[in-house]
């Protein structure tokens, strides 16, 4: 895959970057393992905005993705799709019994490759195995937080991270791509390698617009509002703020901490990098 840059024949054409990759599939999508989207705007069961900046958008279909790998033991790539849900591609997969099903595409794997998911399998891209057989060093993606439940972490373009350590305990540590270190039952499995698409990060969307298309409202500065919608807002001309940036409710943006979750942070050895 390569960073595609386009002439400036018109404005929005000017800072364009997109990804190409000339192997993924033109097509539709296989139409058992879709479904359709009821888009929420950003709000919840009572009609209230709790994610802000969220609405319209291309119209999309969901594509079931195995996070388990327990759909097959053993299976061949048989093409890879784009999916308008995630950042990574995504793999179309046909196990031994002739079953399809979508896994995250993992970076360098190939048309034809041959994918296996068990308790001992070679370790080689794209495979998926439990921590406690995975050697000390490898990269991996797609990693369960619980054993069974399915992959939580590293699930997005280009992520990954590596084991670093296992401990007698039944625990191993992983270090994240943010510096943070975890620990995760070595009954959890994993899959070999990193994402794909991880140009992802590259690339420039070129105009509002093609925001507005994936379904990204326009964010508007506080320092813009009235006094009474946002703390910054107000002032003779164009001001500052006047105090600490801080949110429309008050809550400090400059480093605060707003995650609660006490019942996992016991797994937590190191915080991440800020």
């Amino acid at each position: 895959m390569t960073l595609k840059a386009y002439k400036p024949v018109t404005p929005s054409l000017r800072e364009l970057k997109t990804v190409t990759e000339p192997l993924l599939w033109k097509g539709k999508p296989i139409k058992g393992l879709t479904k359709g989207i009821h888009k929420s705007g950003g709000r919840n069961n009572l009609g209230r905005i709790t994610s802000f900046h969220r609405g319209g958008g291309h119209k999309r279909k969901y594509r079931f993705i195995d996070f388990q790998r327990n759909s097959f033991t053993e299976g061949k790539v048989v093409r890879l799709e784009y999916d308008p849900n995630r950042t990574g591609f995504i793999a179309l997969v046909q196990s031994e019994n002739d079953q399809l099903s979508y896994i995250l595409a993992p970076n360098g794997v190939q048309l034809g490759q041959n994918l296996v998911s068990g308790q001992s399998v070679d370790i080689q891209i794209g495979n998926t195995l439990p921590l406690k057989n995975i050697p000390v060093g490898t990269t991996i993606h797609n990693i369960e937080l619980s054993p069974g439940r399915g992959g939580q972490l590293c699930r997005a373009a280009g992520a990954q991270a590596q084991l670093i350590k296992k401990n007698e305990d039944g625990y191993g540590m992983v270090r994240l791509v943010s510096g943070e270190l975890r620990l995760i039952s070595l009954d959890c499995k994993a899959t070999i390698g990193s994402v794909s698409n991880f140009d992802h990060k590259n690339i420039n969307l070129g105009k509002a617009g093609r925001s507005r298309w994936l379904g990204r409202r326009p964010v508007v500065r506080g320092v813009a509002m009235n006094p009474v919608d946002h703390p910054h807002g107000g002032g003779q001309g164009k001001t500052s703020g006047g105090r600490p940036s801080v949110t429309p409710w008050g809550w400090s943006t400059k480093g605060m901490k707003t995650r609660h979750n006490l019942a996992t942070d016991k797994y937590i050895v190191k915080r991440r990098v800020k």
